[in-house]
């Protein structure tokens, strides 16, 4: 009886396993222009190190842009790209990056202050999304340009 029980628990525990892994697929974002002094931090950094043209950025990575400088982001979609204008004086948390099994796809980025230009194609399907959050608000788009802009309490 053991040596039937063993591999069916086995069977069961793979199983759930690659259910649970094929449910949501991580997406990521690319810099693919920059001027000026642009930063970003990742959740297992102390210190934010210098961006780059061609850095990859992940979930919970901190996009950080200074004085008179702008940083350009590409996010790839399965019907289309979504590109997002860091401003000068910005700072931005890239919340989340997925695309479920379905097709549906979520993104969702933070603006702490600063402002965002974005431009997103259209959407794969009509359950996917792509918000902006704010101190305030957020902002969801299907398919348009926006702008978002947070101004810091001094």
């Amino acid at each position: 009886m053991k040596k039937i029980i063993f591999p069916i628990v086995c069977v069961i525990v793979i199983s759930v396993f690659a259910f649970i892994n094929a449910e949501q697929i991580t997406r990521t974002a690319t810099i693919v222009d920059m001027s000026g002094i642009v930063e970003v931090k990742t959740p297992d950094a102390e210190d934010p190190v210098p961006a780059s043209i061609g850095m990859i950025l992940n979930e919970a990575d901190i996009l950080i842009t200074k004085d008179e400088s702008n940083a350009i982001l590409e996010i790839s979609g399965s019907q289309g790209n979504a590109t997002v204008d860091l401003k000068d004086n910005s700072q931005v948390v890239i919340l989340e990056l997925t695309k479920k099994e379905t097709g549906e796809e979520e993104t969702l980025l933070d603006l702490a202050v600063g402002k965002l230009l974005i431009k997103v194609d259209k959407m794969p399907d009509e359950k996917s999304k792509f918000e902006v959050k704010t101190p305030t608000s957020v902002v969801g788009v299907r398919g348009t340009k926006f702008s978002v802009e947070v101004e810091s309490v001094e």
